[in-house]
């Protein structure tokens, strides 16, 4: 359990420093869109995305 955890969070450093490194202009894009968008907002997104998280380990293992 221990590894596999380490693994998720070594391939979402893996991921954002993809980002950072091939498209820093882009994240600077969306900072900047994020800091108009009302709190509530960028909450829903939030919430939004740990669902998807959520389903895609939870499809990966097998449906539980």
């Amino acid at each position: 359990m221990t590894e596999q955890i380490i693994l998720a969070f070594g391939l979402v450093l893996v991921i954002e420093g993809l980002v950072y490194a091939l498209a820093p202009w882009l994240v600077e894009s969306l900072l900047e869109t994020m800091k108009e968008m009302p709190l509530e907002t960028r909450r829903r997104i939030g919430l939004v995305a740990v669902a998807l998280g959520v389903a895609l380990v939870w499809f990966s293992r097998g449906f539980g």
